[in-house]
């Protein structure tokens, strides 16, 4: 039987107060409860979903007001209510087999009884094995929409994702921008040092742009030497004052295999339009990125 394991910690604001490993298989009662919850957390195989229907649910057995899950390895980062660490708290590392499935904490502002943990820690075994699986899924997810060389969203990804993103632009009137750029004379850095170089190059500038840019903000490889950043709550001014800053770390770069040669990018900013769809947010955008090269090169120029 595969064994599933809860290692709890639980802090008071500014000191520790204990630590205990409760096996979930050994945990007694709650049985049925534990069934009903474990049921409605396999309706998903979103995160944020996830984990939100097991803060629901916990909230009509335990008080909590804050609830913060992590996992680094995908990048996920949840907070839900108040969860700040002036607050008490008590925090769960999650394993399944001895398979890292991130933390979950609670936070509130007063300490959390024994007997609030040991409900708060039957409760989550019925969270691990849909975490799992999400988890999982998510991997693939990620798998499926990555540049193997870069490490960015690829051209899949973006398609859905300005699509998504212009909807809701437009429904609440929020501002949205794009950033696409291009590496200057890259077919003759290929020419002269030779693909294996020219692969680097290219993934040194999506590091160093994906570095510069908001958490908020996506990067994706547009193709070849071409990359689109989405900008969310950006109108053009701010767009413009990004692509300046990723234009200038970029001329910067130091790439030993080019030797003296540098590296410079073009970039065409522009902002979302009322009746814009993908394919004219995408030109327009593309427009501005052919005048930047047309007027020289290693330039921002930006159109609304």
């Amino acid at each position: 039987m595969m064994m599933s394991q809860i290692t709890s910690t639980t802090e008071t604001k500014n000191s520790f107060l204990a630590t205990s490993t409760a096996s979930v298989d050994n945990q007694q009662g709650y049985a049925s409860k534990i069934l009903a919850l474990s049921g409605i957390l396999q309706t998903t195989l979103e995160i944020n979903e996830l984990i939100a229907l097991f803060s629901r649910e916990l909230s009509q057995f335990v008080d909590f007001g804050g609830i913060a899950y992590d996992f680094p390895t995908l990048a996920i980062d949840i907070k839900l209510g108040t969860a700040t660490d002036d607050l008490h708290s008590c925090a769960y590392q999650l394993l399944v087999a001895e398979q890292k499935l991130g933390q979950l904490k609670l936070y509130r502002a007063n300490v959390f009884s024994e007997k609030e943990l040991e409900t708060v820690e039957n409760l989550l075994s019925a969270l691990l094995y849909p975490l799992r699986n999400t988890l999982l899924y998510q991997q693939a997810v990620n798998s499926a929409s990555i540049d193997p060389l870069t490490g960015v969203h690829n051209r899949i990804a973006m398609e859905s994702t300005i699509k998504r993103e212009i909807g809701l632009a437009q429904r609440h009137s929020n501002e949205l921008s794009m950033i696409l750029l291009d590496i200057d004379h890259f077919k003759s850095i290929n020419d002269r040092f030779g693909h294996l170089h020219g692969d680097q190059v290219i993934s040194a500038v999506a590091q160093c742009a994906k570095n510069t840019i908001r958490e908020s903000d996506v990067i994706f490889r547009y193709g070849g030497e071409e990359f689109l950043i989405l900008l969310t709550n950006t109108g053009n001014d701010g767009a413009n004052l990004l692509a300046e800053r990723i234009r200038n770390k970029i001329k910067t770069l130091k790439l030993p295999a080019l030797k003296n040669t540098s590296v410079t990018i073009s970039l065409g900013v522009t902002s979302v339009q009322g009746g814009d769809n993908t394919e004219s947010f995408v030109e327009r955008a593309d427009q501005a990125l052919y005048q930047a090269k047309r007027g020289g090169r290693n330039r921002v120029v930006c159109t609304s």
